[in-house]
């Protein structure tokens, strides 16, 4: 086999491990060019459009800078899926743009990136077609595209008065892992929690299956409150919880007793879909989960009112603010 590793000057060839490593990762029908020339060709299919996401992870802010390059790639195509899943779309393809540090170019640790990010890719359906490797911090830049049936796309911004409020499987897991990464790394439970963390569960099928029935969606990466309220943002309405329906995992709840609800507003990283749904609608979507087709939870409703309430098992009021930089995770702050 061909090494990637120039013999007489020790480095790396970038073009080899394109090659290498990148080429032929998850091929898939409709790639009429990928790898290999200044851009990609792709064929979408007929009366669908086409939905683009692209978001970064930096070492240090989205992962510890110990991670390993297998984690670092499942961890960078999930985070990038539950955006795709947001809108309903299906994934097709995505682009990667690398930047790392010298230390770090090694055949092994390319290999190690490149089954990472096939195992995702492989279990979601969709090819690389594409990207860019540069010397410099370790950042990855995926850009994923998908489509959706025309009209049918996902969006934030039709929530109206009345709609039900659903969150899907449980929140809280995303800032407790990154809790436990930083101040208990001996958690008996860490191994569920630090899976999700690396590995959060993308709800791709779970979007599909809400096309035509949610009024409005968003995948929760900054907390739940602070995504749920740019869906009250853009559909200019209001929204009242109920702390005592908020889904969290009975380990959290047990190990985590003073923490967890906190968790479950506020903490970012639990990439589980917020989405609303038209009362008339409800039925249908009761009847997904109790046929176990979608794994969702009701918490609360959307109102008129331009606020946001959180309401407890005793019927008392907690009004909180509608600015969603104060209320979840903010790059800026």
């Amino acid at each position: 086999m061909s090494s990637c590793v120039d013999k007489a000057s020790h480095r790396l060839d970038e073009f080899a491990l394109i090659e290498r490593y990148f080429k032929d990762l998850t091929p898939q029908a409709g790639v009429c060019l990928g790898i290999g020339d200044d851009a990609a060709i792709v064929e979408c299919s007929a009366d669908s459009q086409l939905v683009i996401a692209t978001d970064t992870l930096l070492e240090s802010v989205h992962f510890p800078a110990d991670t390993n390059a297998y984690d670092i790639g499942r961890r960078a195509l999930c985070v990038n899926l539950s955006d795709l899943a947001a809108m309903g779309a299906k994934p097709r393809w995505f682009t990667l743009a690398l930047s790392l540090p010298s230390r770090l170019a090694t055949e092994a640790w390319f290999d190690s990136l490149s089954r990472g990010l096939a195992d995702i890719a492989a279990s979601a359906g969709c090819a690389l077609v594409g990207g860019d490797t540069t010397r410099g911090p370790l950042s990855v830049t995926l850009t994923l595209l998908g489509e959706v049936p025309v009209a049918q796309a996902l969006r934030r911004d039709g929530a109206m008065a009345g709609d039900h409020i659903y969150v899907t499987g449980t929140l809280g897991d995303g800032a407790a892992a990154l809790h436990v990464l930083k101040n208990e790394p001996k958690r008996t439970q860490q191994s569920r929690l630090l899976e999700h963390f690396y590995a959060p569960k993308p709800r791709v099928s779970e979007g599909i299956q809400l096309r035509g029935i949610a009024s409005a969606c968003i995948d929760i990466s900054d907390g739940l409150l602070a995504d749920l309220a740019h869906i009250c943002k853009l559909s200019r309405v209001g929204a009242e919880i109920q702390r005592a329906q908020l889904p969290v995992h009975p380990e959290l709840r047990r190990d985590f007793l003073q923490q967890h609800q906190h968790w479950a507003l506020y903490g970012g990283d639990d990439y589980q879909l917020c989405f609303t749904v038209p009362p008339d609608r409800q039925p249908h979507v009761e009847k997904l989960i109790s046929a176990q087709r979608l794994q969702a939870t009701a918490i609360g409703t959307i109102t008129a009112s331009k606020g946001m309430d959180l309401l407890d098992i005793d019927g008392g009021c907690e009004p909180i603010g509608m600015a969603e930089h104060t209320l979840g995770y903010n790059h800026f702050e």
